[in-house]
């Protein structure tokens, strides 16, 4: 009978550690993604131009408000917030609306006020190594979490869209 609620008392303490495990993956994806909608609201009500900055290789993200001509430089009363991804929280990709891939250099995503300058999504996975992608779309400011690695829409040529 002992043994019976040693395994019990082990079940539950395994289940808990996954639950909190899932939950530390969601909490680091869901402030990303607070980042990037912070980044789209501050440029939509402003004439102000965010930009966040994905660093793959350091797996952190950054988010500034662009004062400066030049975007290679950042100046430090320019960045807003930063973060950076744990080992239960990988950044392992990002694409763009236009074609353009990488998954060890940085990403960047630039917000005005009318909108964002490209879409695409960025690729996360789990300490189960399941994928999670975070689209951000610049059709609307709606930045969102899919399970999976669903194909990214790109724009259609003008030839490709039948006339209705």
């Amino acid at each position: 009978m002992m043994s019976f609620v040693a395994l019990l008392v082990l079940l539950a303490q395994v289940n808990l550690f996954g639950v909190l495990r899932r939950h530390t993956f969601r909490a680091q994806v869901q402030d990303f993604i607070s980042t990037m909608r912070m980044a789209a609201a501050g440029a939509a009500e402003s004439n102000r131009r965010y930009e966040v900055i994905l660093d793959l290789a350091e797996q952190s993200y950054l988010l500034r408000q662009i004062t400066s001509p030049n975007l290679t430089e950042i100046l430090e009363e320019e960045i807003v917030t930063q973060g950076w991804f744990g080992d239960n929280c990988r950044l392992v990709s990002v694409e763009f609306d236009d074609g353009t891939y990488t998954n060890k250099d940085r990403a960047k995503f630039r917000a005005g006020h009318a909108g964002w300058q490209y879409g695409g999504k960025i690729v996360f996975i789990d300490e189960s190594e399941q994928p999670y992608a975070v689209v951000v779309s610049r059709l609307t400011p709606v930045v969102e979490l899919l399970e999976g690695d669903p194909p990214l829409m790109t724009p259609k040529a003008k030839e490709e869209v039948p006339f209705l």
